[in-house]
This record gives C-alpha cells, structure tokens and sequence, in this order.
C-alpha cells in the first residue's frame, strides 16, 4: 500500500476519532495552553487562526484573545486548487461569508502574511507530523512562508491545534508534507526536535 493510501486511510479513522473527541472542558483546556504556548513565543505577531469547520477543535477564545491585545489575527483563504493560501484579517463579530470552499471567511478586509499559524489538524505524531484534509494547503503555504523567511532570517511559528485523542503513533509523510514546529493539545505541549 502506498503513502497515499495509506494517508486516506488513516484520515478516515482520525476524523472519526476527532469527532468523538470534542468536549467543551477539553476545548477550553487546549485553548488556555494555547495561549501560555503563544505567550511564551511572543506577543505582537501578526496570527493566523482559522474558523473550524466539521469537528476541529475551535481557537476562537485564543484568537479573540490575540486581538485583546492587540495582535493582528487573520484567517485563511482558500484561492483554489493547487494554490497556497492567503490570509485576511478577523476580528470577533466582524461579518463573515461562505467562500466556494465551504469555509467561512471575513467579508471584507486586508490580506496580511501571518509570522505564526494555529493550524488545524486531522492527526498528528510525537514528531509534529500533521495530516490535514489531503488538498496541501497548509504545506504549499508554509513551503512558500518558510522559503521568504529564510531569506530574511525572520522566524515563521506553525503550531498544530487538535484534541490529545488524535494522536497517532506515526503519520505517513510525503516529500512536500511539511512538519509543524509544535503541536498544542488539551493534555499537553509538543515541541519539535531541531
């Protein structure tokens, strides 16, 4: 079986696994060490969060956090297939719409590039591999970030987001797979080796 059947697979399980795991208590808990994570790497970054869909666990409370003080806090806008990501500034209550991607997004505002992105995940390892929905979105945008911040030796921060129950033992990696610097669950902090 190759990587991508085998991806499928697992993705199948994992978002199964994802739905039963979603709890209020587990939600606020991974959202608070969220922040403490957040706090940690610093404030006054330019953030992106996401607005969940299906089962993801929802960072709202750390993104309207981030906009209490005074972080800019943009969310992602799927442009089409094959294209990396944009992202465009929220702030809570602002009016969003539904894009041809099923996602919500800001009606209005200004495109901003993130230096630290709450990513979503569908499963996850101990190595801060991530499987996300099979369109590559994240790993075409964080190919794409990371290579301009390289150039400007600027630091570029991707931290998953997920429930401890989508852990998996090892998740199935493709050259272009890019690997998340730290994964924050409801039980705990992983950060990469370097």
């Amino acid at each position: 079986m190759n990587i991508a059947d085998n991806k499928a697979r697992l993705r199948e399980s994992a978002l199964e696994r994802r739905r039963y795991a979603a709890s209020r208590s587990a939600t606020r808990r991974a959202n608070e060490r969220l922040i403490g994570f957040l706090d940690q790497v610093g404030q006054g970054r330019t953030v992106a969060g996401y607005l969940p869909i299906r089962s993801e666990i929802d960072p709202i409370n750390t993104m309207s956090y981030l906009t209490e003080i005074n972080s800019i806090v943009c969310v992602p806008v799927v442009c089409g297939p094959g294209l990396p990501l944009k992202f465009r500034q929220w702030m809570p209550g602002i009016p969003l719409i539904r894009n041809a991607f099923g996602t919500s997004i800001p009606e209005s505002g200004d495109l901003v590039e993130p230096d630290l992105l709450i990513v979503p995940v569908v499963a996850f390892d101990s190595a801060c591999a991530r499987l996300g929905y099979g369109g590559g979105f994240y790993d075409r945008t964080l190919q794409i970030l990371r290579a301009k911040r390289t150039q400007t030796a600027q630091s570029l921060v991707a931290v998953g987001f997920a429930y401890s129950d989508q852990e998996h033992p090892a998740i199935p990696r493709d050259a272009h797979d890019q690997r998340l610097d730290a994964i924050v669950t409801d039980a705990r902090l992983i950060v990469a080796e370097q």
